[in-house]
């Protein structure tokens, strides 16, 4: 069990490192937009909304790595203050009672919204905009899928607390 928790905390750590990159790119990004457009006068709506997919993309496929390295926003009133053991418990409940749910709905309720989007193979709006929406939508199920197998990383690490404390 500790191996598969390794092999997934492996996995969204390498995944987790290599999107964060996409910040730098971003950020780029976004300085040759402005030069373009305040010196240049050149302006490009494909330029401006890979803006838009790059941050989904540190968002989506990101998130898996946040939650391994416990970057999640929670409620710590009382958490700091806990055993290593409750701590494990309150993690436990808290990923199979709202993380795992949540993700298995966020792919059944965004299945047919992307399936649609592949298979028109849907463009953006804007006539010179990126024609890779369909791409961007299928990040949505990535995102639950990745975050599950993160979660199921959390709960075997938590199970493992639990025991080894038991003994």
């Amino acid at each position: 069990m500790k191996k598969i928790s390794f092999l997934l905390d492996q996995f969204s750590e390498r995944t987790g490192r290599i999107f964060s990159w996409l910040t730098l790119v971003m950020v780029l990004l976004m300085a040759l937009i402005v030069t373009l457009r305040y010196v240049f006068q050149i302006g490009s709506i494909a330029l401006q909304e890979s803006i838009i997919y790059i941050n989904a993309l540190i968002f989506t496929l990101g998130a898996a790595y946040t939650l391994k390295e416990n970057g999640h926003v929670r409620v710590d009133i009382f958490y700091s203050r806990l055993t290593p053991r409750s701590k494990a418990i309150i993690d436990l409940i808290g990923t199979l009672v709202f993380l795992l749910p949540s993700a298995i709905f966020i792919c059944w309720v965004s299945w047919d919204y992307v399936s649609l989007s592949w298979r028109i193979k849907e463009a953006s709006a804007e006539l010179s905009g990126l024609p890779y929406v369909y791409l961007l939508k299928a990040t949505i199920i990535l995102l639950a899928a990745l975050l599950s197998l993160q979660g199921i990383s959390e709960v075997i690490k938590s199970i493992t607390i639990i025991r080894e404390s038991n003994t």
